[in-house]
């Protein structure tokens, strides 16, 4: 029991992680309907710039804060200046562009910090709580992980149902002609919605750094678990990115730790897959009507 009960807080810990990088891919695609590949190399990219921060004497928050501002302004200009060419081109352009932007950036890093993966300090520390004398894996900063985890699922929930700004964005994505025609600076929509996804990645580079090291390499993994768990939930739905973590994150770790490390990538394949033939838009997609 005790052991089934670890391995579901490793599971929601690492589902947190999962969902953190399902949050801003399920952003961009809210408000540009573009899948980014290029997601892992950009928030690689920023938690280097957080790591040199750190290696330069500065304090875990200023890193952070260093990480989330990079993010920003690195998103809006990849939209401005990668993805604005081929925004009314086929889609398979813009997946072209992405996967090359994350070989631009995944070389460059290389090239700037070496290909040696470094330590990055966590914000709290790492050792188990104890419950009755018992060890558990869950830690303090995976509870901070999971608190950021759920406030930009909160954050985002309320800025695409409750503000005027989600509406417009939403409208851009959807119908930007129709939606120039009601006033909307459309191409100043997509750029904000390209820097606040690329900011929740940056988050997400920062929460995951820790457990996987910095290197140019470091966070394909997660960008791939992170896809299958935004898929899982839903690629429209913020709390379907959150829910798809959580339930990837808890399936590979009984994978992990009942069947063996090495069958956690036929597990997550195993559970989308199965999800796909249940629901094919995710978990948490909304029902699209029919006209007839």
């Amino acid at each position: 029991m005790v052991r089934f009960l670890n391995l579901t807080l490793a599971g929601i810990t690492s589902g947190a992680v999962f969902a953190a990088v399902a949050l801003a891919l399920v952003l961009i695609w809210r408000s540009t309907r573009v899948v980014n590949f290029a997601q892992g190399g950009m928030l690689m990219f920023t938690t280097f710039l957080a790591w040199s921060v750190i290696d330069a004497g500065g304090s875990y928050w200023l890193a952070l804060g260093a990480a989330l501002a990079s993010g920003l302004v690195l998103g809006a200009v990849v939209e401005r200046v990668v993805v604005r060419p081929v925004e009314n081109k086929p889609p398979l352009n813009a997946v072209i562009v992405t996967l090359g932007l994350l070989v631009l950036l995944q070389a460059s890093a290389g090239m700037i910090w070496g290909d040696t993966p470094h330590s990055y300090p966590p914000a709290f520390t790492i050792k188990g709580l104890s419950a009755g004398g018992t060890r558990l894996l869950l830690s303090p900063f995976d509870l901070f992980v999971i608190g950021a985890v759920a406030a930009v699922m909160v954050l985002l929930t309320l800025l695409f149902v409750r503000t005027d700004l989600g509406l417009r964005l939403r409208a851009s994505a959807f119908a930007p002609e129709i939606a120039r025609l009601q006033g909307v600076r459309v191409g100043r929509m997509l750029t904000l919605g390209w820097a606040l996804a690329a900011l929740v990645g940056s988050l997400a580079g920062v929460l995951i750094a820790p457990s996987v090291f910095v290197g140019p390499a470091q966070f394909d993994a997660m960008l791939v678990f992170g896809f299958t768990a935004a898929v899982i939930g839903g690629l429209d739905s913020a709390t379907g990115a959150v829910t798809g973590g959580l339930l990837l994150g808890c399936a590979l770790s009984y994978v992990s730790g009942y069947l063996g490390s090495e069958l956690v990538a036929l597990g997550a394949l195993a559970a989308l897959i199965t999800v796909l033939m249940i629901r094919p838009n995710g978990l948490f997609a909304a029902s699209a009507g029919r006209r007839v």
